[in-house]
């Protein structure tokens, strides 16, 4: 049986990574089976690209590591319930899994997605979620981060 929470805890020192850089505390890990293939932390704002997404990186990652952009067996660990870019790319890259910590209820792209399902709409693949993985720290990881941008532009 694989730890998600093993795997949850490397994306969330990404996250922390991301959050001394200025960026959104945002972590993802990519792994098959118990081998990582990839982990990363948001670039967007130091890179300039707003492609630049900590699973959009580690996805790039772990194709390059393992020569296909076809990630076939691979699970995909986000600190946050990934964006509507990033979940594009996972059913692209046909992880088998997902699996986030926070969810993102401003954005809830699983949520869309499913709405899509259930309206009929056909997709190429699909893959398990798994949500809820340590949340609650990195819930507060994401307050904290927010918290202070707030004070620094009230200053």
């Amino acid at each position: 049986m694989i730890d998600d929470s093993r795997f949850m805890r490397l994306a969330i020192e990404q996250a922390r990574l991301a959050r001394d850089a200025g960026e959104v505390p945002v972590g993802a890990v990519v792994t098959r089976g118990s081998e990582i293939l990839a982990a990363a932390h948001n670039l967007p704002i130091s890179s300039l690209d707003p492609s630049a997404h900590a699973e959009i990186l580690a996805l790039r990652q772990a194709g390059g590591r393992v020569g296909n952009y076809r990630l076939v067996g691979t699970t995909l660990y986000c600190t946050v319930e990934p964006c509507l870019m990033c979940l594009g790319a996972s059913i692209h890259a046909r992880i088998d899994r997902l699996v986030y910590g926070a969810t993102d209820p401003k954005v809830s792209s699983l949520a869309g997605l499913e709405r899509l399902r259930n309206e009929g709409a056909v997709l190429n693949h699909q893959f398990e979620v798994r949500g809820g993985v340590l949340a609650e720290e990195i819930a507060v990881i994401m307050k904290d981060f927010f918290r202070q941008r707030r004070q620094e532009s009230s200053e």
